[in-house]
């Protein structure tokens, strides 16, 4: 079998369970509201009015989206998109930016194109919601659900039950630390300096986050960004795969995290964080390296260019810009997310069995 025929394969194999799955919780809503905190990979709209270059809310994006253009950066759903239908949830999550009160008793998703752990990552695009501004966009929905129940207590004791998804720091790489000519970070800190205080303030926002009431809270990993045609077309790969550098210096972020995961665990025995192995998940198998071509014409910053055509066979693609991935990527990562396939998927849970857990 050729490798692209075993890419073919493996691609098939994962939509299939990506359906069978579906169709499993398909009427089953396990959790009674669903927030998402992030950045583009799980962004559904929020960037759109804000004066920034990273927005999605134009095509080719969202070509095969159920409501055309949304702000996805994506040509369908994002992964938290399809965790929601999942975890049962019939609708899609609505954006903080638009989210009517008669919405957000099932959730909101406050995700942030170019937005990151650090405030000032992803600036030089412009606008973005960071996430200590989405923690406090998170604190003005509980108090809008709150006066909504005139009842405090019944609002915490709903909130305790929700699922709380947040993937970020991406950006606090591409768009800071790996970008010396416009910010200090990578000349202030050390690969390993760096990861650490990344998680440091990470670790502030999740507790943050604890103290708002969340306790079931999935913390997604970064993904092997040295692959992603972006950086690889901007620092080649010294005929890897990858851009290995990059990749190294990213996996020491996901270690430290991972750790801070059972740290929080340890310290809040009410409350239950699994890790997200997003780099074990989009592995190259075996000896195949992943196939890094983008479905769309792309911008020198990696995004779509406006208007432009992409390409046929979507479902075939791994990545749709130059750092976002295509539908069906994010079908894999999503499904694995929710029921892990490999020990080394999540950790300690998958989503699934967090969602069901009894937390009192």
């Amino acid at each position: 079998m050729t490798s692209e025929l075993r890419i073919l394969n493996r691609v098939l194999v994962f939509f299939g369970l990506i359906q069978v799955i579906t169709h499993v919780v398909a009427g089953q809503q396990q959790v009674p509201c669903y927030f998402i905190f992030g950045d583009s990979l799980v962004d559904s709209g929020n960037n759109n009015e804000l004066n920034t270059a990273a927005k999605a809310n134009y095509w080719p994006y969202g070509a095969d989206f159920p409501q055309g253009v949304s702000g996805r950066f994506t040509n369908g759903r994002t992964i938290a998109d399809i965790i929601g239908a999942l975890l049962g949830f019939s609708k899609f999550i609505p954006p903080y930016a638009t989210a009517t009160d008669q919405e957000i008793s099932a959730g909101v998703n406050y995700a942030s194109g170019s937005a990151g752990i650090r405030e000032e990552s992803g600036s030089h695009l412009g606008d973005r919601v960071c996430m200590d501004v989405q923690l406090l966009n998170h604190e003005k929905i509980i108090n809008r659900l709150t006066g909504l129940d005139n009842n405090k207590t019944f609002t915490n004791e709903y909130l305790k039950k929700c699922i709380y998804l947040t993937n970020i720091g991406s950006n606090d790489y591409i768009n800071n630390y790996f970008m010396p000519t416009i910010y200090p970070t990578n000349t202030t800190y050390t690969t390993d300096q760096y990861a650490t205080t990344l998680v440091q303030q990470y670790s502030q926002q999740l507790k943050t986050l604890y103290n708002m009431g969340a306790r079931k809270i999935v913390v997604f990993g970064l993904g092997q960004i040295g692959c992603t045609p972006t950086e690889i077309a901007r620092y080649g790969t010294n005929g890897r795969p990858c851009v290995q550098w990059v990749d190294d210096t990213v996996k020491l972020f996901n270690d430290n995290l991972k750790s801070l995961v059972d740290e929080l665990n340890s310290n809040f025995l009410d409350a239950r964080f699994t890790f997200v192995n997003l780099t074990s998940i989009s592995s190259p198998q075996g000896d195949i390296p992943e196939p890094n071509a983008t479905c769309c014409q792309i911008r020198d910053d990696g995004q779509c260019v406006q208007d432009s055509n992409p390409c046929l066979l979507r479902a075939l693609t791994i990545f749709y810009d130059g750092f976002h991935p295509s539908e069906i990527t994010n079908s894999v990562i999503a499904s694995r997310s929710y029921i892990a396939v490999a020990s080394t998927d999540t950790y300690p849970y998958d989503i699934n069995r967090l969602a069901s857990m009894n937390i009192e």
